[in-house]
């Protein structure tokens, strides 16, 4: 693949998430042309919707909050694209909080909300990464190379620091002793058609601090699926022991622990799903960072939820961060 204008983009993003999604229209709102890499077979990562017959699921990330006046700004122009809701303000009991919204229908809906003017290439991984100091090669799973002046790279940190070790890529020790320090949290999903309602009260959905479930919603009274169906989040504990263990077997315990939280419906049909790398629990003080500050290597930023927070809004803050790096760095290779 030669060098020609039209074979190199400004920046190759790793990752379909928020955080790349985010980091995607921040730079080709400022002209660059940007390619978007994910192994995935849609959008969004987390932002996941499965369906099971006529039942619908949010079986990832459950809501957000918006808390920095630029993402208030955002979540206004989602909720008035129509692809987000406020969905409720606090628990039945509780004081108000922060307005925690949801994607319309789906949250789904809001990932393929930013991808929409984007180049996307899903169900391709990055096999390998390579660089002459002016440009990087990235070969694909299809066997397809791009060429970029730029990378930013949103995967799961683990598996990013294993594609860097892979293409033998060497960061500075202090840069690569931080991404070593970030840890995540495993999530085993249930997904449960009913065939009746549930008693939980509205929003329809349970948090819970302690024991194996942390997390039950109705996506009926969410306002996700046309029928009633729930899903349940297992506790980062109760995920660690379980997650090589027989989904099925898990997922009928899961259930049955639940059935005190959501009442006497009998379970339909179930799917289960593992998310590996569910929640950062370390993280990272800087919203994404410049990894190849002070190397010869042409710029590459990492970023994800694990650098603004382990929340939603952390992972959108992190990829304008790293949209904000690139181009700075860009400037000064330029200069």
């Amino acid at each position: 693949m030669s060098k020609s204008k039209s074979s190199i983009v400004d920046t190759l993003i790793i990752g379909s998430g928020l955080a790349g999604l985010s980091a995607a229209n921040d730079l080709s709102d400022a002209g660059a042309k940007v390619i978007i890499v994910d192994k995935g077979r849609g959008v969004g990562g987390r932002l996941a919707v499965r369906r099971i017959g006529e039942a619908v699921f949010d079986h990832g990330a459950q809501f957000f909050t918006a808390r920095s006046n630029r993402f208030i700004d955002c979540v206004a122009q989602w909720v008035q694209s129509g692809v987000a809701a406020q969905w409720y303000q606090s628990y039945p009991g509780q004081p108000n909080g922060h307005p925690r919204y949801r994607g319309k229908p789906n949250m789904a809906s809001i990932a393929k909300h930013l991808a929409k003017n984007q180049i996307i290439m899903q169900s391709n991984r990055a096999e390998s990464l390579s660089h002459d100091r002016h440009y990087w090669t990235v070969k694909l799973e299809s066997e397809e190379s791009i060429i970029a002046r730029s990378i930013v790279i949103t995967s799961p940190v683990p598996q990013t620091l294993d594609l860097l070790e892979q293409a033998d890529i060497h960061l500075s020790s202090s840069i690569t002793e931080r991404l070593q320090k970030i840890q995540y949290e495993s999530c085993i999903a249930v997904m449960a058609v009913l065939d009746g309602t549930t008693n939980l009260a509205d929003p329809g959905a349970i948090a819970l601090d302690q024991g194996p479930i942390a997390w039950i919603s109705d996506n009926h009274k969410k306002g996700v699926s046309p029928i009633p169906a729930i899903t349940i989040h297992a506790s980062g504990e109760f995920s660690k022991a379980h997650f090589n263990g027989d989904r099925k077997e898990v997922g009928k315990e899961l259930i049955k622990l639940a059935r005190p939280l959501f009442g006497n419906a009998n379970v339909l049909d179930f799917q289960v799903h593992g998310w590996l790398y569910s929640k950062p629990t370390i993280t990272d003080n800087d919203a994404s960072l410049l990894v190849s500050d002070g190397l010869d290597m042409p710029p590459m930023v990492v970023a994800g939820d694990a650098f603004a927070g382990p929340r939603f809004e952390g992972a959108v803050l992190s990829g304008w961060c790293a949209a904000k790096k690139i181009r700075n760095a860009v400037k000064k290779t330029d200069a």
